[in-house]
């Protein structure tokens, strides 16, 4: 067995290796390469005819005249026009042929989840990033038995819900239903358990398998990972998770910053463990950690065009929504002091698609990004303009200050005396002063974000903390049918999300 680990160990610095000596072709022509490639492939689909893509292909600049010819969509328009489409299985509407799955969106906000069509192109696009993200591995200094040890992955059901000639359900359960044969041997917690739809029944069936595993690596959101463990702690009664895989090294995460999560999920384990953020969305693969790079890059040769459009007030307003007339930018167009909404086109079928999210280039020349936030959950009621970002790193600071863990906590907006207010919830167990947690939440968010320190001078004339315990954010979550896979709470309410916390916390006996 150790024999065919230090195969695949050296299997795998052989193909890195190979990989770093080619000479990589500049962002912008793997981008021009990526996009010509979805416009040949898809130009005799119905949205092909619809944007005359024969004709985009032959013009001289194919770039600009893409973004110039198709207009930018959300998910609303995409679905009115095309998706239902898709959903009614018809075929050729925005890719060859029919759609086989769709990714139910695991969902921030209070809509019921959304359908994303995923297609055979998409998996084989998402294993090939994976493939490429395992061979990184080769950076860090590894036994070479450590390949033979298992993958937790803790996903979604992979037993979809058929509806018509197609099937639905988390991605994380469409892609564990797909893995590729060899994978199996590695992959937890199997098959069987895989299909299982009840989460808390998964959970518990986990809890039960762990001790006959020998797991190297756990993939997942990170508030349900750091339950499970804790879970599998209790029921062995360990003193941390080490003492049941001894030979864990790397948590592969993504979905939600790691960071409010990353002191309590270190007290879980016995050891230093490797990190690597992954951008897997319903839509796509879009950027991963790149071995010991700090950072995730964007992945620019397989099936995404990305466009960038400044997320300031010239481009969207206090909702979030995108104005009239905004323009996007090319990869050659961006810069590193710039929060920008990410527009894709992808080989599932997405069009100058609005995905949601908001990043900040930290490279130009090696595409490194990081997450900075949602369209939709910027909190800027009077010009605060504050960012999920900067929230991630208030809510950082102050555990660090207060000696608190905290792994969770949400934010909405409030008219308060005249003017506004913010309404903090955190996961905080029984805080002596919490006058005193308003006050330094307030001070790091001043320090961190100088448009939030003006207007706290000006019309936001109070920051108010609600105390909750860590599960009543799971509980709410439970009741809107999202409770675990790839689900997550949204760091900003809005809208009738606002309505329905306040609802269940005033029928929560431990939220009073």
């Amino acid at each position: 067995m150790a024999f065919i680990g230090t195969i695949l160990q050296e299997s795998i610095k052989l193909k890195q290796s190979m990989a770093s000596g080619r000479t990589k072709a500049s962002p912008l022509l793997q981008q021009y390469k990526t996009l010509e490639k979805l416009i040949t492939y898809s130009k005799d689909t119905a949205f092909g005819e619809d944007f005359s893509f024969p004709d985009l292909l032959k013009e001289k600049d194919l770039m600009d005249a893409y973004r110039s010819s198709v207009p930018v969509f959300n998910y609303e328009s995409m679905l009115k026009t095309y998706w239902s489409r898709i959903l009614e299985d018809q075929e050729n509407i925005c890719r060859p042929g029919k759609t086989k799955f769709f990714a139910l969106t695991s969902g921030t906000s209070d809509s019921a989840s959304k359908r994303v069509p995923v297609t055979t192109s998409m998996i084989k696009a998402v294993r090939k990033t994976s493939i490429r993200q395992m061979l990184t591995l080769s950076q860090f200094d590894l036994p070479g038995n450590f390949y033979e040890k298992g993958v937790l992955m803790l996903g979604g059901s992979t037993k979809l819900q058929k509806i018509g000639q197609h099937d639905e359900g988390d991605l994380s359960g469409i892609l564990a239903g797909n893995i590729p044969l060899w994978f199996y041997r590695f992959y937890k917690p199997g098959r069987k358990l895989a299909m299982e739809r009840d989460w808390q029944l998964k959970l518990d069936n986990i809890t039960k398998e762990a001790a006959s595993w020998n797991i190297g690596i756990i993939a997942g959101v990170p508030a349900w990972v750091q339950i499970l463990m804790e879970r599998i702690i209790d029921h062995y009664k360990v003193k941390h998770i080490h003492e049941i895989w001894p030979n864990l090294k790397f948590f592969v995460h993504g979905g939600v910053s790691f960071e409010p999560y990353r002191k309590g999920f270190n007290a879980l384990l016995g050891e230093e463990i490797n990190y690597l953020e992954t951008y897997l969305a319903s839509e796509g693969f879009l950027a991963f950690q790149n071995g010991t790079c700090p950072h995730m890059q964007l992945v620019l040769d397989n099936g995404i065009y990305f466009e960038f459009i400044p997320y300031n007030d010239n481009n969207f307003d206090d909702s979030g929504n995108l104005k009239p007339g905004a323009r996007s930018l090319h990869i050659n167009e961006v810069d590193t002091k710039t929060d920008y909404a990410i527009i894709i086109t992808t080989c599932a079928g997405a069009y100058r698609y609005l995905i949601g999210d908001t990043i900040r280039f930290i490279s130009t020349e090696t595409c490194e990004i990081k997450i900075t936030g949602r369209t939709k959950h910027f909190l800027s009621l009077c010009g605060e303009h504050l960012s999920v970002d900067n929230m991630n790193t208030a809510i950082k600071r102050l555990a660090e200050e207060t000696g608190q863990v905290i792994r969770e906590y949400t934010v909405t907006g409030i008219p308060y005396e005249g003017m506004f207010a913010h309404q903090w919830y955190i996961a905080m167990e029984n805080p002596t002063n919490i006058e005193q947690v308003q006050q330094q939440l307030d001070r790091i968010l001043c320090q961190i974000n100088d448009d939030y320190a003006v207007e706290r001078k000006a019309a936001l004339k109070a920051v108010m903390v609600k105390p909750l315990q860590t599960t009543t954010f799971y509980r709410f979550l439970k009741t809107l049918g999202k409770e675990g896979g790839q689900n997550k709470f949204p760091r900003v309410l809005k809208g009738a999300l606002v309505e329905k916390w306040q609802t269940f916390l005033n029928n929560d006996p431990d939220a009073r």
